[in-house]
């Protein structure tokens, strides 16, 4: 396959309505019901640790990042990451990844959490949580409950509910 000439940007809050139909042409309407849904209707995502994919002018891919708490531990939730599908296996997910991280670790974050692949994602440096140390609200198969940490060892004595960051929530 040709090479893709994709560029990553922060998202912009123009960007908003393209992303939701993104996630509804990729996850469909169960997405609500996943137990990361739960934590993402009471804090917003934060723009400067959430990017875009493009390829010209189309979207072709998003991630968003949301400022969370495991026990007392700030954290960040990392998630949806989407790439529309004809773009899938081409680079978009992991540049994704790449540029959320690697910002998310120079502003200062120790921590990202996700549900998902562990397979896929163990590429970018997540790994499995310990089980029990971390308890998501609602169902969650907590053999893809995965933690990345940004500083070494970060994740060292944490442990507790995942829950919205009450600090950054909307008014």
């Amino acid at each position: 396959m040709s090479e893709l000439s994709l560029t990553v940007l922060p998202e912009r809050p123009a960007d908003a309505q393209a992303i939701e139909r993104l996630h509804e042409r990729t996850f469909g309407p169960g997405r609500f019901v996943l137990s990361a849904y739960r934590i993402r209707e009471h804090v917003d995502h934060l723009l400067e640790l959430s990017f875009t994919a493009w390829v010209g002018t189309l979207l072709v891919g998003s991630v968003r990042q949301l400022p969370i708490l495991v026990g007392d531990a700030p954290a960040l939730l990392l998630g949806p990451l989407t790439v529309e599908p004809p773009f899938r296996a081409r680079g978009v997910g992991r540049a994704l990844l790449e540029r959320a991280l690697a910002d998310a670790k120079a502003q200062g974050h120790r921590l990202v959490l996700l549900v998902g692949d562990a397979p896929y994602y163990s590429r970018v440096g997540f790994k499995p949580v310990p089980k029990g140390r971390a308890i998501m609200p609602g169902p969650v198969d907590y053999n893809r409950l995965l933690v990345a940490e940004l500083v070494e060892c970060a994740f060292e004595g944490v442990s507790g509910p995942i829950r919205p960051d009450w600090s950054k929530a909307r008014n």
